[in-house]
């Protein structure tokens, strides 16, 4: 796992991709510093934190794009599987020096609460209650990114199924709004993504039976549960999209209060999207 982590820092490293990654990230948080702090003398810096999120759409995509995808084009990715190590420590070993690249930037950002605290009253266990938030967000964000890579051995695609998805992220909440709110609606999206994660499964697993079981069994239990209480489904698919936005948990921190349940989403999220980052590699392992 180690190897692996140090392999990957001098990639990124190499490749000026983690610079960029870095300066991309500091750029936007000093316009957003500039804007918010010093022209709008706003001392709330999580709110910086807020604006700058947006940018996670585009430097995830950029950071993840070839983190799986380039190996499994070029071949290497045999390389490692003849080495002594688990795909487990493969993926984690990946992630750890992924979030290296993250932090060495935010290590930077979490200097600017103190000095504008010398300067007006900032509020620090806000700020730095954010920062926590956005640093868990962050690498939420990434784990979709890396499994979006082992989907793919081309990083251009990998790159922009992964904008697709963080747009659809970043924006979930607000489209909550516009799709159906009734039984109905939840009720034919529940049999939709019950499809969707049967597909996900037979991906991953290749097994026709537990894909076509997990569907069976999804969406016979929506269907009972819309005729015995269809009260239950009614607004079920904008509160759903509202609990899935990153972006949106993050919003709470924002408002000042720091939401242990949104820090376990957001350990839920990378625990999940690495479960699957290490099923793609065991599929590719065992059956190339």
């Amino acid at each position: 796992m180690i190897a692996v982590l140090r392999h990957e820092l001098s990639l990124f490293y190499h490749s000026m991709t983690g610079y960029i990654f870095g300066a991309f990230l500091l750029l936007f948080t000093g316009i957003g510093a500039l804007l918010y702090n010093i022209n709008a003398s706003v001392a709330n810096f999580e709110y910086v934190l807020d604006f700058i999120s947006i940018i996670f759409i585009v430097i995830v995509p950029i950071l993840t794009m070839r983190i799986i995808s380039e190996e499994k084009k070029q071949k290497t990715d045999q390389l490692l599987y003849s080495l002594p190590i688990t795909s487990t420590d493969i993926i984690v070993g990946k992630f750890l020096s992924l979030f290296v690249v993250f932090l060495i930037p935010i290590i930077i950002i979490c200097i600017y609460p103190l000095i504008f605290a010398q300067f007006g009253d900032v509020y620090l266990p806000t700020s730095y209650g954010s920062m926590i938030a956005f640093i868990f967000m962050g690498m939420a964000l990434i784990s979709m990114g890396m499994y979006i890579s082992a989907l793919t051995d081309s990083q251009g695609i990998a790159a922009g199924i992964c904008v697709a998805f963080m747009l659809f992220n970043y924006f979930c909440a607000s489209l909550s709004d516009y799709v159906s709110a009734t039984a109905v609606g939840a009720l034919i999206s529940l049999i939709v993504i019950a499809a969707l994660l049967a597909l996900v499964i037979r991906y991953m697993t290749r097994s026709n039976i537990m894909a076509l079981l997990l569907f069976v069994v999804c969406g016979v239990a929506s269907v009972v549960v819309y005729f015995v209480n269809s009260d239950l489904l009614n607004n079920l698919l904008p509160n759903i999209m509202k609990k899935i936005s990153l972006f949106e948990r993050f919003s709470v921190f924002v408002n000042g209060i720091f939401d242990l349940t949104g820090i376990v989403y957001y350990i839920s999220v990378i625990v999940f999207f690495l479960f699957l980052c290490v099923q793609a590699l065991e599929k590719r392992r065992y059956n190339g």
